[in-house]
């Protein structure tokens, strides 16, 4: 395990495995680079995989400075993290959280990105009013993690709709995630909602047909809101591909990591240089 800094000073922890192209893999709210390993075995066989834990997350750090946790700030972090890599372009997967991010490091930085893959994730909320409602959302949750402490929210978090479909996995899956969950920082997780949720983050969705990466979409069958937002992304994306996993909810490499292993690899090798 890696800790490098950014340009910023800022430390963050980061897994490389296999050999290939490099693959920037960005996990989700409350996830680490762990929460990959249903799928990385298998793809690093034949691609090298950068796997980053963000700020707040494993073992990152939880910064005091609130600009440090803005996504432009992040992207600018990681940039500069694949130049003490050196690695001049990757191919860019992100998940849900993840994905936001990854695709604001394909529009803002578009020569460092050999193609992208978004997994549950969206351009932000284009309605001013319903982002204005969903960052106060998310700054009352960060206020009752602090408060509540680590296992009140993983409880909360674990009882939401969209990991329903998560009934599907073996019990060991489940206690492992759990774990996983327990282990974040609720500052971490606290700081990470107010400056990189949904509210926060600037809407993306006007800048879609300036993407120049080849986009694939992925989505599970069963995770209702995100079918719709990825519809609508790949109507605005000049060279997008949506897939939809069938029987699979929010985290459709976690439940389904064969079927989106398989469409993953045939994305990056048709759009390999």
């Amino acid at each position: 395990m890696l800790r490098l800094r950014a340009a910023s000073g800022n430390r963050y922890a980061i897994r490389r495995q296999g050999t290939g192209e490099p693959l920037l893999l960005l996990h989700g709210f409350t996830g680490d680079h762990s929460g990959w390993q249903g799928v990385a075995p298998t793809l690093a066989r034949k691609y090298q995989l950068i796997l980053v834990d963000l700020l707040g997350h494993g073992g990152s750090e939880s910064p005091k400075s609130t600009a440090a946790w803005r996504m432009s700030s992040i992207a600018t972090d990681l940039v500069s993290l694949l130049d003490a890599l050196e690695l001049t372009q990757v191919h860019l997967l992100g998940y849900s959280m993840g994905g936001r991010l990854a695709l604001y490091l394909a529009l803002r930085y578009p020569r460092r990105c050999m193609s992208l893959t978004l997994e549950s994730a969206s351009p932000g909320i284009a309605d001013e009013q319903q982002r204005m409602a969903r960052q106060q959302s998310d700054n009352q949750l960060a206020d009752k993690i602090k408060t509540r402490g680590i296992a009140w929210f993983v409880d909360y978090w674990q009882s939401l709709p969209m990991w329903a479909s998560q009934v599907q996995l073996p019990a060991q899956a489940h206690l492992a995630q759990r774990g996983q969950r327990l282990r974040c920082q609720p500052v971490g997780l606290a700081k990470s909602l107010r400056g990189m949720g949904s509210g926060a983050q600037p809407s993306l969705w006007a800048e879609l047909p300036s993407l120049q990466a080849p986009t694939l979409l992925v989505v599970g069958g069963l995770d209702d809101k995100f079918r719709r937002i990825n519809a609508a992304m790949q109507d605005a994306i000049p060279d997008a591909w949506l897939e939809i996993i069938g029987d699979a909810g929010h985290n459709a490499h976690l439940e389904k990591p064969g079927q989106f292993t398989r469409l993953l690899m045939a994305h990056l090798a048709a759009a390999s240089p």
